[in-house]
């Protein structure tokens, strides 16, 4: 009993260190169920570790010689300090943008702008930036005026693309849109929302759309020649959204490329092949040359199997056993029977078409070769035999001329 007790308090010991270690360790609580804002605020806070310790030193070791000496001693130390925090607000104020590139950036301009703020030489920068100028058709262009201008549209840019892909979430989870007229309402949204930013960008600081006027004419030969293939594939894009020819999930055949297409984009459709390639076809070539889509109006496909026999088969026999074989088969649809056709007699032997409906075009060739091996079976039970072509070399005398014949088995 003694041992059973002793065991027991051991136990109980060691669990209370292990609790101990969890709730005073900070990542116990950054695992408990806090609201999504507070738990990337904390998530920065201790990936920001070194720049928060390093503040709070500044700040610490700045009051300690304020108390101990004259204040201007500890003005390097007030300026470091500082220019952490400002680090650390601008890293905190950044922390809800995905985008990394952005993310750098906005916190590298920012922290400049905060630095130059902090030493006192904003206002000297900003009056030396604007300075410089460009008259431009009586529209002054400054580097102050191009900075504030790369920095509203960043910030433009980034709130339209939020709001697009928030769109896309609520336009692709509607089931009474088709999938083209989804793809279609988000390619609009999101030019138009892209146009937006620029135009209010544009606004914010003064530039009349109309000071532009005297680049519309080279902008458009540019359109005209440089960007003629892509402004084609973007109208060729707009008009498959709009009449539905092809969409995501029809399996299409284009040329010598044939899957199931993934993606619509504004340039091009995405065809997946089912083997891990994928064919980025530009939306012109849809367009303009012949586009077989086996899901067009009806995803029902015709499989056709064609075979041959020899002369010595039963033709009716045939048919027959073809026909047993392609009802027989997984895929085959009950409510179209298989048919199957004499087509010729042929030197080789007779032809035969063997026809049946499949649901779906997916695995098509599949579906066949299980047909054509049960059909091989069949044909080895039932005694039928195929033709096929038979050498045969003869030699007269040991030796040159060589006589050779072609003849077919049957």
């Amino acid at each position: 009993m003694e041992m059973d007790a002793k065991d027991i308090l051991d136990f109980l010991h060691a669990a209370a260190r292990s609790v101990g270690a969890e709730v005073t360790s900070p990542w116990f609580y950054f695992q408990l169920d806090w609201p999504a804002p507070l738990r990337l605020f904390v998530r920065t806070l201790i990936g920001s570790t070194a720049a928060t310790v390093f503040a709070v030193m500044m700040v610490l070791e700045r009051a300690a010689m304020v108390a101990a000496t004259w204040p201007s001693r500890s003005y390097l130390l007030a300026v470091a300090a500082k220019l952490a925090l400002a680090w650390l607000i601008i890293r905190l104020v950044t922390s809800g943008i995905r985008n990394t590139f952005v993310v750098r950036l906005v916190s590298v301009m920012a922290w400049l702008a905060a630095a130059l703020s902090i030493l006192g030489k904003l206002e000297p920068t900003i009056e030396a930036l604007d300075s410089v100028s460009i008259v431009l058709g009586g529209f002054k262009l400054t580097p102050l005026l191009l900075l504030n201008f790369a920095v509203i549209l960043i910030i433009a840019l980034w709130l339209a693309n939020v709001i697009s892909n928030f769109a896309e979430s609520r336009i692709t989870q509607s089931a009474d849109l088709t999938p083209s007229i989804q793809v279609l309402l988000v390619k609009m949204i999101r030019l138009g929302l892209l146009v937006f930013a620029v135009i209010v960008a544009m606004g914010a600081v003064g530039i009349n759309l109309s000071a532009l006027a005297i680049f519309s004419g080279a902008a458009g030969v540019g359109i005209g020649f440089g960007l003629q293939k892509i402004v084609a594939n973007f109208i060729s894009g707009i008009i498959l959204l709009v009449d539905k020819s092809v969409k995501p999930g029809d399996l299409v055949t284009i040329g010598d490329n044939s899957g199931r297409i993934s993606a619509m984009k504004t340039r091009y459709i995405s065809v997946a092949a089912g083997d891990g390639r994928e064919f980025l076809i530009p939306n012109e070539d849809l367009v303009t040359q012949k586009v077989t889509n086996w899901t067009y109006t009806d995803k029902n496909t015709l499989v056709k199997v064609n075979f041959a026999t020899n002369y010595d088969a039963d033709p009716r026999l045939v048919c027959r056993v073809a026909i047993e074989i392609a009802a027989g088969a997984a895929r085959a649809l009950k409510n179209k029977p298989p048919n199957c056709i004499l087509t010729e007699f042929a030197e080789a032997g007779m032809k035969f078409s063997l026809t049946f409906w499949i649901a779906d075009p997916d695995g098509m060739d599949n579906v066949k070769s299980e047909v054509m091996l049960s059909l091989w079976d069949a044909f080895k039970r039932e005694g039928i035999r195929v033709p096929y072509p038979v050498r045969e070399i003869r030699v007269r005398g040991g030796t040159l001329p060589v006589e050779t014949s072609v003849e077919v088995s049957n």
